[in-house]
């Protein structure tokens, strides 16, 4: 079936991450799928809105540490490529396609699942759902957008609180910080999806487009700057002993012991 499911339905594209078993953990295929799936639906008159959601009980754990990870020719880990290749493409094509884009959070949206989330124009939460930035976990800073997003949409003080801390933000307190649009109830987060979905692909669709140009051109520094300098950071981050012990205490399940090395 794939890694990432689409269904084309009045007027809206849906697009559902498929490793459930993985907590739809992205990976590399899922990239892939997803620059695909942006591509034929930006070209596609029949599509008008699309949404993104997650089979499953999570929406995206993040980028799946246990796929490894891709080798500078050095032998490191090549964070800056990976990064450019499976996740800078998914964040602009989601931030400049000219249809609007709901994010329908259906359950935990960790790291890239939460900068994935806040790429959409609405973001829906189900009241059980959360977001975290779990980067500082694993010794790093925030990528695929979430340094550029996070402070524009709540400030300074809570953005540190959410990628220095590690905090998780419950559904009700993205409402209420400015980050997701509406919370619903468990059970209802697809229908409200697709109403929010149908009211927006009814819509004046030339206007939209204009709207996303005019917010995108009033950024500053733009996005796809600030990805690659979240990119070109990480990837420093990643040859160092903290990061190594940051991944090793994820995969054994223990709290890292970090010593800035």
């Amino acid at each position: 079936m794939g890694e990432l499911l689409s269904e084309i339905k009045d007027g809206v594209c849906w697009l559902r991450l498929n490793r459930p078993e993985r907590r739809n953990a992205w990976s590399a295929a899922c990239g892939t799928a997803m620059t695909e799936a942006l591509l034929r639906a930006e070209s596609d008159p029949a599509v008008r809105c699309l949404v993104i959601t997650g089979e499953g009980d999570a929406f995206c754990a993040g980028v799946d540490l246990r796929d490894g990870f891709e080798r500078t020719p050095a032998g490191g880990p090549d964070l800056h490529g990976m990064h450019r290749r499976h996740f800078v493409p998914t964040i602009l094509g989601l931030r400049t396609l000219s249809l609007p884009v709901v994010t329908a959070v259906n359950g935990p949206a960790v790291g890239f699942g939460a900068s994935l989330a806040m790429a959409g124009d609405f973001l829906l939460m189900a009241e059980s759902a959360f977001l975290r930035l779990a980067f500082v976990s694993l010794g790093l800073n925030p990528d695929s957008g979430g340094t550029h997003m996070l402070p524009g949409l709540v400030g300074r003080q809570r953005a540190n609180e959410i990628a220095m801390l590690g905090e998780s933000v419950t559904s009700a307190k993205a409402v209420e910080w400015g980050i997701a649009h509406r919370a619903v109830p468990d059970g209802e987060l697809e229908a409200a999806a697709g109403e929010l979905a149908a009211r927006l692909a009814a819509g004046p669709s030339r206007a939209y487009a204009a709207i996303k140009r005019a917010f995108n051109a009033g950024e500053r520094p733009g996005l796809a700057e600030q990805l690659e300098l979240e990119g070109e950071l990480v990837h420093s981050l990643a040859q160092t002993e903290d990061f190594a012990e940051g991944v090793n205490a994820f995969l054994e399940r223990r709290p890292a012991r970090f010593e800035g090395r």
